[in-house]
């Protein structure tokens, strides 16, 4: 599978294109906490009970152009057991996921925080999804590429395989994203992703 194979029709390569506006990103995480506040008082009594630490994890992340940001999330690990650097997936019963942080996962719930980074005007609802400093470093010209537009909750490559496909092929299906960029790929993005949610997949693996 090749980013090719997952274009969209009608679109032509070049600089990143217009996406959704960023005002509507706003709103739509505004609405999305809102919607999500009991879910996300529900979810931090059970880490609470289910572990020791805090509820929400901060993990440093590379965005636009570049800059660097707190990334916001659940937390699912065990305190101490953070993924550092490049190499360190998490997998299906990895023992560094607590007995919460497993279901969190599977579901995505854990990446619900994230809303406030979009509205923060860090994250865009749709976009590459944020990547460590480290991963960063090893882009070649081509792959930084991804870093000229917003990351995002979901994106071109979560609905096209998310963590089950190559971490090369994930930065080619992002690139491919950000040199076809349109408000019209961004609806499509959020309607695929709302078909993997209801129907019990996640996003992120």
């Amino acid at each position: 599978m090749t980013s090719t194979e997952h274009q969209a029709p009608g679109t032509a390569h070049g600089a990143a294109g217009n996406g959704l506006p960023r005002a509507l990103d706003a709103a739509l995480a505004l609405a999305g906490l809102a919607l999500a506040a009991p879910l996300l008082l529900v979810a931090a009594l059970a880490i609470k009970l289910d572990s020791r630490g805090p509820v929400i994890y901060r993990s440093r992340r590379v965005g636009l152009g570049g800059a660097e940001f707190d990334l916001l999330k659940l937390r699912t690990m065990h305190p101490g057991n953070d993924p550092v650097g490049v190499g360190t997936p998490v997998l299906g019963r990895d023992p560094r996921v607590t007995r919460v942080g497993h279901l969190f996962r599977r579901l995505s719930l854990d990446e619900l925080p994230n809303l406030v980074n979009v509205l923060r005007g860090e994250m865009a609802i749709v976009g590459p999804r944020p990547t460590l400093a480290a991963q960063v470093e090893q882009y070649t010209a081509h792959q930084r590429r991804r870093l000229a537009v917003r990351p995002g909750l979901t994106g071109w490559a979560q609905v096209n395989g998310r963590a089950g496909i190559p971490w090369e092929e994930r930065i080619e299906l992002d690139v491919w994203y950000t040199e076809h960029r349109s408000a019209a790929l961004d609806l499509r993005i959020l309607a695929r992703t709302a078909r993997l949610l209801l129907t019990g997949h996640g996003l992120y693996g």
